[in-house]
């Protein structure tokens, strides 16, 4: 299902294994994504994509960049988040509409991708997920980074990096019609591959 909203949005969209990228960007995004861009900038209406359990391709999220207004997103399996519902009273709830990475699960998704597996860890045979946890006000910025669940030094030093670096183009949760300030969490698995 398709719902309208007034307002930008941005997030993980569970259930959709992945989205894909735009024209000028990598290649593997380009299957995530659809526009114009000018001079390097995103412009206008995009589509962004993800893809159904059975492989089938959907449009999970429509953003005009030039307005960076939401104008469209596919809903997501009921998921609660740690939610600032009043000032200073926060609460786990079901917003009305998401936090949301504008371009979707997949574009995300690649972001997330450029983990390197520190060599230091490697050799120590460190493995398991890292989950760097942030807070998105309600004009959709990252106001802060901690790490909720550690693996070790070097491996939690490169989650954060790679959370860092994430662009910052997130859309707000909403409850009814206003935007309401969440935690997200950003998972990061750190695997030894075997032989």
């Amino acid at each position: 299902m398709i719902r309208s909203c007034t307002l930008l949005a941005s997030g993980l969209l569970v259930g959709l294994l992945a989205g894909r990228p735009a024209w000028g960007q990598a290649p593997q995004l380009a299957k995530y994504q659809k526009g114009t861009t000018e001079k390097g900038q995103k412009v206008g209406v995009w589509e962004y994509y993800g893809y159904t359990t059975t492989g089938e391709q959907v449009v999970v999220q429509r953003y005009d960049h030039d307005k960076k207004k939401l104008l469209s997103f596919r809903e997501v399996p009921y998921a609660t988040y740690f939610t600032e519902i009043k000032p200073g009273e926060w609460r786990y709830v079901q917003p009305d509409q998401p936090p949301m990475f504008v371009g979707g699960a997949g574009v995300l998704n690649y972001h997330m991708a450029q983990l390197e597996y520190p060599q230091e860890a490697q050799e120590r045979l460190l493995q398991g997920k890292v989950t760097v946890t942030i807070q998105i006000d309600t004009l959709g910025r990252v106001l802060s980074y901690r790490l909720t669940q550690r693996v070790g030094r070097a491996c939690d030093e490169e989650a954060m990096r790679v959370a860092r670096a994430i662009p910052q183009t997130w859309v707000p949760a909403r409850m009814g019609s206003r935007a309401v300030a969440v935690e997200y969490e950003l998972p990061f698995n750190f695997n030894i591959k075997k032989r």
